[in-house]
């Protein structure tokens, strides 16, 4: 076990540079000159050299990376263009939105696609299992942005449960926050738990036909008993994996969902942004996106022995 975790972790430290470098890259390929963006298309040469060596954009490329790496090390991501506030501080504020909305939602999707999985593959070939398989594959089907859409027209606009634009932070009133939290997070559940119920349900078919089970039924235990104590752990394994995946994406590209319900979140900032030639937050943002993406990885793979022993002794 303990070289499995040792190895795993080593093998984040290479792959975090890694990222560092694509983020790095990917920013220096953008068109355009960031100083002529921050001062107009009307400054002169001498101010556009001068914004250069106070941003570093005269040295080489590799020092331009070191320090970069170096600055970013130390909780340093620069300063935003548009606003001049620590990029830090804006990453950080927005990402506690972004990561309640997505942990709710991803949680309660996991919880509905073990339920459903199981219950599919209890009863194959049945209606049951072909209601909940054919819920999951139009749940998959349907774009997010749309069924966000779709739920903002009913909840919100015909029955007015909900209100529809802006968003209240929870320190000026909690109970407010929380009603501008359940559509984006009932929008994320649902067009998530379809892939991770149909993964469910592929593996607890797999494992529903083992001998061991075959062996616990002929004991006399009850199918709730076989389905919780043998089946579950076994045919979780693969479902964790890409709810980790999940998880990642979420984190990183939720800015449809942010948009379509106007919150303030991380994905929201990233194409605020983008749109405003903000470098340094498009940079910061990336660079987060990444880290968040790799530890969440590494926590899976850190908890996937917990599941299936035979992969720490891989």
């Amino acid at each position: 076990m303990l070289p499995y975790l040792a190895k795993r972790l080593l093998l984040t430290i290479p792959t975090l540079g890694l990222v560092a470098v694509i983020v790095f890259v990917l920013i220096r390929l953008v068109p355009g000159d960031p100083a002529v963006v921050m001062l107009g298309e009307g400054a002169d040469k001498a101010s556009i050299l001068a914004l250069h060596r106070d941003l570093g954009l005269d040295r080489p490329f590799p020092v331009q990376f070191l320090v970069w790496v170096g600055h970013a090390v130390r909780g340093d991501l620069g300063t935003s263009i548009a606003t001049g506030e620590p990029v830090a501080g804006l990453i950080v504020e927005r990402f506690q939105l972004t990561a309640a909305i997505v942990l709710v939602a991803v949680g309660l999707a996991t919880a509905l696609a073990i339920c459903g999985g199981l219950l599919a593959a209890w009863k194959r070939d049945t209606a049951w299992d072909l209601g909940v398989v054919g819920a999951a594959t139009l749940l998959l089907s349907v774009p997010s942005f749309w069924l966000g859409l779709m739920l903002l027209m009913v909840f919100g606009l015909r029955l007015g449960w909900l209100p529809v634009v802006g968003y209240v932070p929870a320190t000026e009133n909690a109970r407010l926050a929380l009603l501008f939290l359940v559509l984006p997070i009932a929008t994320l559940t649902l067009t998530e738990s379809g892939v991770l119920t149909r993964m469910m349900r592929a593996s607890a078919i797999d494992v529903l036909g083992l001998d061991y089970v075959t062996h616990a039924r002929a004991k006399g235990l009850s199918e709730l008993t076989v389905l919780r104590r043998h089946v579950f752990p076994n045919a979780f394994a693969p479902t964790l994996t890409l709810v980790g995946l999940t998880l990642g994406h979420l984190l990183g590209g939720i800015a449809v969902i942010e948009t379509v319900f106007t919150l303030p979140g991380l994905g929201r900032l990233m194409v605020d942004a983008i749109l405003a030639r903000d470098y340094p937050v498009v940079q910061g943002c990336l660079l987060s996106t990444g880290l968040v993406y790799v530890l969440i990885n590494l926590a899976v793979d850190l908890i996937y022995p917990l599941f299936d022993p035979r992969v720490a002794v891989a």
